[in-house]
C-alpha cells in the first residue's frame, strides 16, 4: 500500500501529469459527454412534444427516430436534405480542389506574373466566413421572382438570373467550394513548394508527356494534401448551415444542418437531436475513410538529402492571357463582394442602384421608418460589437492557454498512453460540426444537470463552446512549439530550483512566443467571423456581430445587413493584418506568394 501511495505521490509531483489528467477529467466531461447526452436526449420527450408525442416530458420514447427514418414525409424532411447535403460536400470538394490545386501550380509550378498579388488577394477567401460569399452572390444575382428587387447583375446587364443559379444547390456548392478553395491551395501548394523536380525531370528523360507526367507523377505525390482537403471540405459542405440558409431558405432547399435548426427552433427538439447525431455520424464515418485511404500507402517522401530545385513551366505564348485571367478571377471572388456590400447598404429602395437612390440613412440615420437607427448609431451594433471583441478574447485567452499547457504535457510525455487520450481529446472538437457542437451544448446546457447549472443564455456557455471548438488549432500550436524545445532546457532550470510556473513563464514562453502566440491568434480570429458555432445559443443580451447580421437577414432588412456584413470584414482582414505585422506570420508565406 505504502509503495502505491508513493508511486502515485511520484506522478504527481509532475506538472505534466497533473495537466494531463486535468484534461481528460474536463474533456470528457465537456466533449465526451455531450455527445452521449444528445444520442440519450433523441431518446427522450421533450416539453414542446408532450401534446404531439403524447406521453409526459422526459419518458422513452422511440418517436422521433421513427419520425426521422419511416414516416410518410421521411424523404422529404430527411433523405432530401441528406442527398443535398452529401451533394453539396461532394461537388465543394471537387470545385474546392480544382480551383485551390490550379492555383497552387500556376503560382508555383509557371512563370505566371503577378504571384504575390494574386497569392496574397487569394487569401481573402479564407479568412472572409463562408456567409459573406453567399450574401455577395445574393447582391449580385438575385431576381425579383425570388428576391422581391434586381441584383447588381441585371442592373447592368437587364438579364434576370434564373432561380437555380440565383438561388439554392448550385450557388450553395460554389460559394462553398470557393471558400475551402484557399485551403487546397496551402496544402498542395506546401507540398508542390517543397517536391523535388528532379522527380519530373526523371519522367521527361524516359520521354513522359507533360500530361502523363502531372497525371502519374505529381498528382500521386499531392495525395496527402488532396486527401485532407477532402476531410475537411467534405466534412463541412455536409453540415454546411449559414451558405445554406442565406442560399437556400429562399426556394426550399434544405440541408440536414437548416433542418436541423428549424426542428431545435421549433417545436421538435427530439427530431434536430437526431439529425445532429447522423451529422456527427457522418463525420467520423469521413475521417475513417480518410485514414483507410491513406493507409494504403505508407511512403510520400519529395524532400531528399539534395537540394529540391522547383522547376517553373514556361507558359510562354500563353502566359499573359492565363496571368489576366487568374488576376481578374481573384479580384472578381475577393474585391467585388466589398463593392456589393457597401452598395447594397446605401440603396433606399432595394434593387435602385441610381444615385439618386443612395442614402447613408442606414449608416447614421435616427431612424429607419421602422424603429431602427443607422448602424453607426443603433446600440445594439455597439453593444454586440462590444460582446464579439470580448468573447473573441475570452476564447483566444481560454483556448490559447489551454492549448499551450495541452502541447506542454503531451510532449513532455508523448508515446504514454496518456498523452495519447489527451491527443485524441483535444482534437475531436475539430471533427464535430460547429451547428452540431452548438446543438449538443444547447441540450446538455439547457436545464441544470446536477451540480452544473443552466447556462444557457448566458455568455459564459459562449465563451466556453468556443473555447473547446478552437482548443484543436491551439493544442497543435502548443504541441508544435514544445516539441521543438530539448527537455534539457527545463531541467537545468530545474535543477537550480526554479519553480514550474516560472520555468514556463520566463523560460519556455520566451524561447516559443511566435508559435505559442499563433495559439492565441487564431482562435481569436475564428471566433470575429463564427456565425453557425453560436446562433443557436445567443440571447438578446448576449447577442454578436454574426447573430445581429443573422437576425437582421432573416427579417429581410437587407440594407443593415450588408452594412454590418462589410464592418465583420473590414475588421476581421484588419485584425488578421495586425497579428501578421506584430508576429510577421503570413498565412500563403513560404508556399510561393
Amino acid at each position: 500500500m505504502k509503495a502505491t501511495l508513493r508511486r502515485i505521490a511520484t506522478f504527481l509531483r509532475k506538472p505534466q501529469n497533473i495537466i494531463l489528467i486535468l484534461l481528460v477529467i474536463s474533456l470528457a466531461y465537456l466533449v465526451v459527454w455531450p455527445l452521449v447526452n444528445i444520442f440519450q436526449d433523441t431518446f427522450l420527450v421533450h416539453p414542446s412534444e408532450v401534446s404531439r408525442v403524447k406521453q409526459e416530458a422526459g419518458t422513452f420514447t422511440t418517436y422521433h427516430w421513427t419520425k426521422v427514418f419511416a414516416s410518410s414525409d421521411s424523404y422529404k424532411t430527411f433523405v432530401q436534405p441528406l442527398i443535398n447535403s452529401i451533394v453539396c460536400a461532394t461537388l465543394s470538394c471537387t470545385i474546392a480542389i480544382l480551383v485551390g490545386g490550379l492555383f497552387a501550380y500556376l503560382v508555383i509550378r509557371t512563370d505566371m506574373r503577378g504571384k504575390k498579388f494574386c497569392s496574397s488577394l487569394f487569401m481573402l477567401l479564407y479568412i472572409m466566413p463562408a456567409w459573406t460569399l453567399a450574401i455577395a452572390w445574393t447582391n449580385f444575382f438575385k431576381n425579383q421572382m425570388v428576391g422581391g428587387a434586381m441584383g447588381l447583375f441585371e442592373a447592368v446587364t437587364g438579364l434576370s438570373t434564373p432561380n437555380w443559379f440565383a438561388y439554392g444547390l448550385f450557388p450553395v456548392v460554389v460559394v462553398t467550394g470557393l471558400h475551402y478553395s484557399p485551403y487546397a491551395y496551402i496544402l498542395i501548394g506546401g507540398i508542390l513548394r517543397n517536391m523535388d523536380s528532379n522527380l519530373e525531370e526523371a519522367a521527361q528523360i524516359l520521354k513522359a508527356s507533360r500530361g502523363r507526367i502531372f497525371c502519374r507523377v505529381t498528382i500521386p505525390l499531392v495525395r496527402p494534401a488532396i486527401m485532407s482537403t477532402i476531410l475537411l471540405v467534405f466534412a463541412s459542405g455536409l453540415s454546411v448551415f449559414s451558405t445554406a440558409q442565406f442560399l437556400g431558405l429562399p426556394v426550399g432547399f434544405n440541408t440536414l444542418a437548416t433542418k436541423m435548426y428549424s426542428y431545435l427552433n421549433g417545436t421538435n427538439p427530439g427530431r434536430g437531436y437526431v439529425y445532429t447525431f447522423v451529422m456527427l455520424s457522418l463525420s467520423m464515418v469521413v475521417l475513417y475513410i480518410n485514414q483507410k485511404m491513406l493507409g494504403t500507402r505508407k511512403s510520400y517522401t519529395t524532400v531528399f538529402g539534395k537540394s529540391s530545385n522547383v522547376s517553373l513551366t514556361r507558359l510562354r505564348k500563353a502566359r499573359m492571357p492565363i496571368s489576366v485571367l487568374v488576376i481578374v478571377f481573384t479580384v472578381c471572388v475577393t474585391i467585388l463582394p466589398f463593392i456589393s456590400f457597401a452598395l447594397e447598404s446605401l440603396t433606399k429602395a432595394k434593387g435602385n442602384y441610381s444615385l439618386d437612390n443612395m442614402t447613408l440613412l442606414y449608416w447614421i440615420g435616427e431612424n429607419d421608418g421602422i424603429g431602427h437607427a443607422g448602424v453607426l448609431r443603433n446600440m445594439d451594433f455597439w453593444r454586440s460589437l462590444k460582446n464579439t471583441i470580448l468573447l473573441a478574447v475570452c476564447c483566444s485567452l481560454g483556448a490559447g492557454t489551454l492549448g499551450c499547457l495541452a502541447g506542454y504535457a503531451m510532449a513532455r510525455k508523448w508515446g504514454t498512453k496518456l498523452a495519447t487520450v489527451v491527443n485524441g481529446l483535444t482534437f475531436m472538437p475539430y471533427l464535430i460540426p460547429s451547428i452540431a457542437l452548438s446543438a449538443v451544448y444547447l441540450s446538455m446546457f439547457s436545464v441544470q444537470r446536477g451540480i452544473i447549472p443552466a447556462l444557457y443564455g448566458s455568455f459564459f456557455l459562449l465563451a466556453l463552446i468556443g473555447t473547446i471548438k478552437y482548443l484543436p488549432m491551439a493544442s497543435r500550436s502548443g504541441l508544435n512549439s514544445m516539441f521543438q524545445i530539448s527537455a534539457t532546457i527545463e531541467e537545468s532550470a530545474q535543477i537550480m530550483g526554479v519553480p514550474w510556473y516560472k520555468r514556463m513563464l520566463r523560460v519556455l514562453v520566451p524561447i516559443q512566443k511566435t508559435s505559442i502566440l499563433s495559439g492565441y491568434l487564431l482562435p481569436f480570429i475564428s471566433c470575429m467571423r463564427e456565425m453557425e458555432l453560436f446562433v443557436m445559443l445567443y440571447t438578446p443580451s448576449s447577442m454578436l456581430l454574426t447573430t445581429l447580421l443573422f437576425f437582421y437577414n432573416q427579417k429581410g432588412y437587407d440594407q443593415f445587413a450588408n452594412a454590418i456584413t462589410l464592418i465583420i470584414v473590414i475588421v476581421i482582414v484588419t485584425f488578421n493584418a495586425l497579428i501578421n505585422k506584430i508576429t510577421g506570420a503570413s498565412i500563403d508565406s513560404g508556399i510561393g506568394g
